[in-house]
């Protein structure tokens, strides 16, 4: 039997075993027995469970042809995707690989070609970076074990287990980079000799596979110290030295097979960077990290002992004196790191660059000249042995002038060291990026702040500041304090200011180094943190022009050996601060009166023929002194001090030794431009007394004799009595320094450092008689009579006021101190005066038409009085 079910043809298993049933159970042989009946049902029950069962498996194998049929379709088009991939990826691989060099002729080069350094002209050769290479070949038996040893160390440790490239390393770069946003190298030291002695270094995938391919290939042609004797010979080490034994002759003066362990590391540190790690750069004290660093490996990779370690770091280092042929030492070898970093060591080395810088020749030959000149005798006078400057321009960011050390060729000093990208303490001279965050803030150059020495510290190790001539100067201008670079105050300007927020501006005005606000506490403001001199001068010049920044440059343009050009100068520059800010500052540093009464009116701060800013700063232990100062066109940056940070001699302070050298470079460099002024910030006025400048002290009221009530027009002459009062606050008591242009707290003593500032202020009143407590005065303050007594002249109760705008006036009858007038409409403050005239005048374009309730509140300092009056719109 054959069923057709949704067009499939089924014959039912149980169809067919039924055909061999015995006939007595389907057909009888005379009249149908009971047992023909059973046998029936039971063949017709069968028959329709069969029948479901073929229509349910009928079905389910429809509904699954498709399905796998699309699951085998997806599985070969993957297949075939694949085996395509590897076709082309093989035939990629097979035409970018074909024409790499032969194994056995990877030493023969092209014939290198001198990269020239000019200034911005392109008239002057600042440097020529020679395309005669010093090499000279040594057998791998006559370098030392520790000289293999500690490259083997430092750059492939399992360099004698792999087979050219480690998978296991590549991955695990891959996961450091992408995960952990960190640089990690994945290269074995057979592809680093490849890709230095063969290969351009750019990074792109080509050139990564033709790195690995031709390490494998190296790898099955020469044995392994085969490959290290090549690398160890024809490894750039910088400049135009070239393997390990031109590089010991170059730094040490030495041949390799004749140096120590100590002086290994050091080649085997230089490696990875050779123009970053150079003992004749800036970084020499990194390199010097690294080639410890080189050692710590050595033992633990058992390659040495660890008393072998400790004799290697402590082994006086001695490098030969460099070359002296170029101009601009310490800027050619932040330019050539620079592009190094960029285009790689071998291009720069080898590449026959034209490279076009922004350093201006004239003003880098003033700046070596006035260096020289003006720290002839600080090293016996001041024990004071270096000096650095750089000067910038201020509407481009572009370096005009750089000298990195007094001398960058005498060792005694580390003069190759780069003090201008060096991180120093940078004393008070820090102060104007903390009171441009405090003017952002809603503070004016008016502020009051009182300079008294002060515990800072709420219920931890005190911090007492002192300023510069240990005097205590009672309330000060923000003018005045900035200026004077006076400490107590500068240290409360940060508190106000909020460290965050100085940490915020500082990564706005291109600092690198303050970005951690917790790192440095209240100290910052006197120079706890450090900076470099570059970007410190560069960060003056926002304020030079008006809160505009430009990205610091050195390079104007780059041009290839065959003239085509590979980068040119780019201006970058944001708004960093607001205008008004900048304007501030520069009002202030600017202001030769406010300065004097620390610096005196003869100082070098100031340009006979021009208006310049500047500030000083000099760290508490002398170790470093500053000079930051700036016209719209030009700043300059000094530093003098030490390189290993030994104390100078006390009074050498920024003023007495940056400050000379700041002068004469600026006048010299500045001499035959246009004299240019600053904006002026214009009206600073914010309507609170405190913010303004004005301070409830020192008054005198007058009062009836016979009724212990205020004096006013009706008292007679003979009965007027004058009261000298005076009740001083610091700034807490009158400001929310999270709000300071808003009301005056109702509760001050919850800021955590209120009660110490109040109780110094206090102290302080009291121990110069300027805290006068006449024994009436509290009976007068507190007497009901004597609350301030106003009258609203304008509008009158009732009035009904016609247009958009409401206009009111109050007449001050009598009140014991300064007043200060807000108004309310419907509860709700609209104006606040603190200064004459009180009236106001106000949109009230958004009021519905109706009544509205008008309330005027006067304080003065003491007591308050309220008066409400009803108006119509």
């Amino acid at each position: 039997m054959v069923v057709r079910v949704h067009g499939v043809h089924v014959v039912p298993v149980r169809f067919r075993a039924a055909r061999h049933m015995p006939i007595s159970y389907i057909k009888p042989s005379n009249g149908r027995s009971a047992k023909y009946y059973a046998a029936k049902k039971n063949i017709k029950r069968r028959l329709v469970v069969a029948k479901k069962r073929v229509v349910s498996s009928a079905l389910a194998q429809k509904a699954k042809l498709p399905e796998d049929w699309d699951k085998k379709r997806i599985i070969k088009l993957i297949i075939k995707l694949g085996i395509a991939f590897v076709l082309i990826f093989a035939i990629y691989v097979f035409i970018i690989t074909r024409q790499l060099p032969d194994p056995n002729h990877l030493i023969e080069r092209e014939i290198a070609q001198s990269t020239k350094i000019y200034d911005r002209t392109g008239e002057n050769l600042l440097y020529e970076v020679s395309g005669d290479q010093k090499r000279t070949l040594v057998p791998l038996n006559e370098i030392p074990e520790y000289v293999k040893q500690a490259t083997i160390a430092i750059e492939d440790k399992n360099f004698y287990k792999h087979g050219g490239i480690s998978i296991w390393a590549m991955a695990r770069t891959a996961i450091t980079n992408v995960l952990f946003n960190r640089s990690a190298g994945g290269s074995t030291l057979t592809q680093q000799f490849i890709k230095n002695a063969v290969l351009s270094p750019e990074k792109t995938i080509t050139r990564k596979i033709k790195e690995m391919v031709m390490a494998q290939r190296l790898e099955k042609k020469f044995s392994k110290d085969e490959i290290l004797q090549m690398y160890l010979n024809e490894i750039p080490y910088g400049s135009n030295a070239y393997g390990v034994e031109a590089a010991s002759q170059k730094y040490f003066g030495k041949h390799v097979k004749d140096i120590n362990l100590a002086e290994a590391a050091i080649l085997a540190a230089i490696t990875q960077a050779p123009s970053r790690y150079s003992p004749y750069g800036p970084n020499k004290d990194i390199l010097i990290k690294r080639q410890q660093y080189v050692l710590d490996l050595m033992e633990e990779q058992g390659y040495i002992s660890s008393a072998q370690k400790e004799e290697a770091k402590n082994y006086q280092l001695k490098f030969v004196t460099p070359d002296s042929g170029f101009f601009a030492p310490h800027f050619v070898l932040y330019v050539k790191a620079l592009l190094a970093e960029k285009y790689g060591e071998k291009m720069v080395e080898q590449g026959g660059l034209k490279i076009y810088t922004t350093l201006d020749f004239e003003k880098q030959k003033i700046a070596e000249e006035v260096i020289k000149e003006k720290t002839a005798n600080y090293p016996e006078k001041y024990n004071a042995n270096n000096a650095a400057l750089v000067s910038i321009d201020p509407k481009t960011g572009q370096i005009l002038a750089m000298v990195g050390s007094r001398d960058y060729f005498n060792d005694d000093i580390d003069g190759q060291v780069n003090v201008v990208t060096s991180l120093r303490q940078p004393g008070s001279s820090i102060k104007p990026l903390v009171y441009a965050t405090l003017f952002n803030k809603g503070y004016t150059p008016n502020t009051i702040l009182y300079d008294v020495v002060t515990n800072f510290s709420a219920g931890g190790t005190p911090y007492e500041p002192r300023n510069y001539d240990l005097r205590e100067h009672g309330p000060v201008s923000i003018r005045q304090a900035l200026a004077g670079s006076l400490n107590v105050p500068a240290v409360k300007a940060l508190y106000l200011a909020g460290m965050k927020n100085v940490s915020d501006l500082s990564k706005e005005l291109g600092y690198t180094s303050l970005g951690d606000p917790d790192r440095y506490g209240l100290s910052l403001v006197l120079g706890g943190g450090e900076v470099e001199l570059l970007e410190h001068a560069n960060a003056f010049g926002a304020f030079a022009r008006d809160g505009e920044i430009h990205q610091v440059a050195s390079i104007l343009k780059v041009e290839d050996k065959d003239g085509k050009v590979l980068e040119e100068y780019k201006d970058e520059s944001k708004n960093a601060l607001p205008s008004k800010t900048a304007q501030m500052i520069n009002s202030i540093l600017s202001d030769n009166n406010a300065r004097s009464f620390i610096f005196g009116a003869q100082n070098y701060l100031t340009l006979s023929d021009r208006p310049v800013a500047a500030k000083t700063g000099t760290t508490n232990d002398y170790k470093d002194a500053w000079t930051v100062g700036y016209t719209p066109s030009l700043v300059t940056g000094v530093w003098v001090g030490n390189n290993n940070s030994k104390e100078m001699k006390r009074g050498a302070d920024g003023s007495v030794i940056a400050a000379p050298i700041w002068h004469d470079y600026m006048a010299k460099a500045l001499s035959g431009t246009p004299a240019e002024s600053f904006n002026d910030p214009g009206d600073l006025i914010t309507g609170k007394a405190v913010i303004d400048g004005r301070l409830g002290v020192n008054k005198t009221i007058r009062i009836n004799k016979e009724t212990g009530l205020l004096a006013d027009e009706t008292t007679p002459p003979e009965l007027i009595e004058e009261i000298s009062y005076s009740e001083p606050h610091c700034i807490l008591y009158y400001v929310d320094k999270d709000n300071p242009l808003g009301p005056v707290p109702a509760h001050p003593e919850n800021d955590p450092q209120f009660n110490l500032w109040e109780s110094r202020v206090i102290a302080w009143a009291k121990k110069n008689n300027l805290y006068v407590q006449d024994e009436r005065l509290g009976a007068i303050i507190n007497n009901p009579a004597n609350k301030p007594r106003f009258n609203i002249t304008q509008p009158q109760p009732g009035e009904v006021v016609s247009g958009d705008e409401l206009k009111s006036a109050v007449v001050i009858l009598s009140a014991i101190g300064d007043v200060e007038v807000e108004y309310l409409i419907d509860n709700k403050s609209v104006s606040k005066k603190a200064t004459t005239p009180y009236d106001l005048e106000y949109d009230i374009s958004q009021l519905e038409a109706g009544p509205h309730e008008l309330s005027v509140k006067v304080c003065d300092g003491f007591n308050c009085e309220i008066k409400t009056i009803n108006f119509e719109k």
